[in-house]
């Protein structure tokens, strides 16, 4: 509608401006110096002036013809390029919509090396299109959901091994190992915040270190023997999950919540607890564990925590400081 509005508005004013500049070079002289010219019996000095005018409006109609032309040449170069860049766009969407149909296939397959093909597929995806970064970290989190559901394994319980030792040799499947490595890899970009939700799976003994959990949802999960030395857990929600053994030397868990989690013989050598939520968290048999670390947390009488840090008095003051202060 705007573009026939246009061509109409054009239609008109075309006609005018040709007729207005015509009438300007013909009467256009006397009109802007009829006090000095003679409309009969022209002088020679007449004709100069009149020519000269004349020379100078060509000129100057020549200059705003030869504008007008730039700037349509212009208009119509940018909207060429437009175009192509909307092409190009289209082009690399459906290429990228293709790769996904096919990553989902491989997903989808009962062989382990279909699989594994897919996950890696899909991280690719992720790394090269920002608007399928959430999409991707979804979709392998669902995958890991579905392989790794956590599901207790049927066994006896040995009664007289103390609790954080009654459990059995485990390592998660390799297509889900994969899931979880390329999670733990997915890269820097403001959605990366976006919550990836691993809640009731079961990962034990799964190889995390290093990896950039931040704000991964574990709630209920099981980490027992994991490896998540230097892994970056900041805002993770790791509520009731059980870390027994499990290795987190160096991770950062600023504003994790770790609220009724068992962490019974955990190693946190160095971990990074700066507004940990530990209420009803069981920490009685983690090692490692330092005067430090635990006074930048938040602790409560809830809080089981080693019998050397028990009686400690900064302990015991930010106990009595939380019970007003977090709320």
């Amino acid at each position: 509608m705007k573009s026939k509005i246009k061509r109409i508005a054009w239609g008109v004013a075309i006609p005018l401006i040709v007729t207005g500049f015509a009438l300007l070079l013909w009467k256009g002289p006397w009109w802007f110096d009829g006090a000095h010219l003679r409309h009969h019996n022209l002088e020679p000095a007449d004709g100069v002036v009149i020519t000269g005018f004349r020379t100078a409006l060509v000129a100057l109609g020549a200059g705003i013809v030869a504008g007008m032309g730039l700037y349509y040449t212009h208009g119509n170069l940018e909207h060429t390029r437009r175009k192509d860049r909307e092409q190009a766009d289209l082009a690399r969407e459906g290429h990228v919509t293709d790769r996904y149909v096919e990553a989902i296939k491989l997903l989808a397959s009962e062989s382990l090396t279909e699989q594994l093909g897919g996950i890696y597929s899909l991280e690719r995806i992720m790394r090269d299109s920002e608007r399928d970064h959430a999409t991707v970290v979804e979709v392998l989190a669902a995958f890991i959901r579905n392989h790794a559901g956590w599901v207790p394994p049927r066994r006896k319980v040995v009664k007289h091994l103390p609790p954080s030792l009654r459990h059995i040799e485990h390592r998660p499947l390799e297509q889900v190992q994969g899931a979880l490595t390329v999670l733990g890899r997915r890269p820097e970009r403001p959605d990366k915040e976006h919550r990836c939700d691993l809640s009731r799976t079961d990962l034990r003994g799964a190889r995390l270190g290093g990896a950039a959990l931040q704000g991964v949802n574990l709630a209920q999960s099981h980490l027992e023997s994991a490896d998540l030395n230097f892994a970056d857990l900041s805002g993770a929600y790791l509520a009731g999950a059980y870390l027994a053994q499990a290795n987190m030397v160096a991770a950062t868990l600023s504003g994790a919540s770790l609220d009724g989690a068992d962490l019974s013989g955990t190693d946190l050598s160095g971990a990074t607890m700066e507004q940990t939520e530990l209420k009803h968290c069981n920490l009685r048999m983690a090692t490692g564990v330092t005067v430090d670390q635990i006074v930048k947390a938040k602790i409560y009488e809830s809080t089981r925590l080693p019998s050397h840090l028990v009686n400690e008095p900064r302990i015991k003051a930010r106990i009595l400081d939380s019970r007003g202060s977090y709320l």
